[in-house]
């Protein structure tokens, strides 16, 4: 099913999307390892579940792909297979989008991917917008195109204004969904879609949430997302620096509470990084399934 179409339906239910996200092995043998954490996650009953571009952006990777055509036929979810292009060539992304019109994959999330210091990259998309034009010029009929965007704006952009005008960038390109980048303060994503929906943004927005239950992911996501920290974060976090099992509740608590908030503020629809943990992700949803 198409992506925009779920988000449809579920408007007209007064309901928000529900989705999830996954990412590839690192190692191709544990690849197992994914769908034992989707057999779990089935019970959450996601509209869809993501999947990350692996290995770096190297089209010889094919796991993305393998992985989004695995969940949508063996467990009946709806998938969105992600794609970036900073390190692709034009041929590169045609190969790709052949691959996911060959397993039936109909949705895809064009990113433009992280620049990596002293990496040589190939610079035939500068952004995402480019990649957008070019999957809808090869097969506009075949895909629908989901787009990322950043409540606190991105870490390249000159303010979160400009960020809103490339966005519309994005939107014009043909991207008709977007999922945030994660984000623990729920009013700088109130900002931003009050930004967006004046600057006439009005396509769905699902809210990324990522639950903290280990002090070792703090520092490592701030520093690759660029998220603010709120103080009643930053006061749990400082509360139990000494008590794992503690941060661990209490992460996944702060997490509900977000995602309650959003929902009740009428969130198009919440997406959950699972970082491939089902236990977390299901103590999530087992706290805000009353409102799906």
């Amino acid at each position: 099913m198409r992506i925009p179409k779920i988000y449809e339906r579920k408007a007209a239910e007064g309901k928000p999307v529900f989705s999830l996200e996954v990412f590839p092995p690192k190692r191709k043998k544990n690849k197992d390892s994914i769908y034992a954490a989707v057999e779990k996650l089935r019970v959450t009953d996601p509209d869809f579940i993501s999947v990350t571009y692996g290995a770096g952006g190297n089209i010889a990777d094919d796991s993305t792909c393998e992985i989004a055509a695995t969940i949508k036929r063996d467990y009946g979810i709806e998938t969105v297979a992600h794609l970036t292009c900073i390190n692709s060539t034009r041929e590169d992304v045609q190969v790709m989008i052949e691959r996911f019109r060959d397993s039936n994959i109909e949705n895809v999330m064009a990113l433009r991917g992280d620049i990596v210091p002293g990496e040589d990259i190939k610079r035939q998309f500068a952004h995402a917008n480019e990649l957008a034009i070019e999957i809808q010029r090869k097969c506009s009929d075949d895909l629908d195109i989901l787009g990322a965007c950043y409540p606190e704006g991105h870490y390249e952009s000159e303010s979160l204004e400009s960020d809103i005008q490339n966005l519309k960038y994005k939107i014009g390109a043909g991207v008709k969904v977007l999922i945030t980048q994660l984000f623990f303060d729920n009013r700088e994503f109130y900002k931003f879609i009050e930004l967006a929906r004046g600057g006439g943004i009005n396509v769905p927005v699902s809210a990324g949430i990522m639950p903290i239950v280990k002090a070792s992911q703090i520092e490592k996501t701030v520093q690759l997302s660029g998220a603010s920290l709120p103080h009643k974060f930053t006061a749990m976090i400082a509360d139990y620096e000494h008590d794992p099992e503690g941060l661990y509740r209490a992460g996944i608590e702060y997490a509900v509470g977000q995602c309650r908030d959003l929902i009740e503020h009428g969130v198009d629809g919440i997406h959950i990084y699972t970082m491939n943990d089902p236990v977390v992700a299901i103590r999530v949803w087992e706290g805000i399934r009353d409102l799906l």
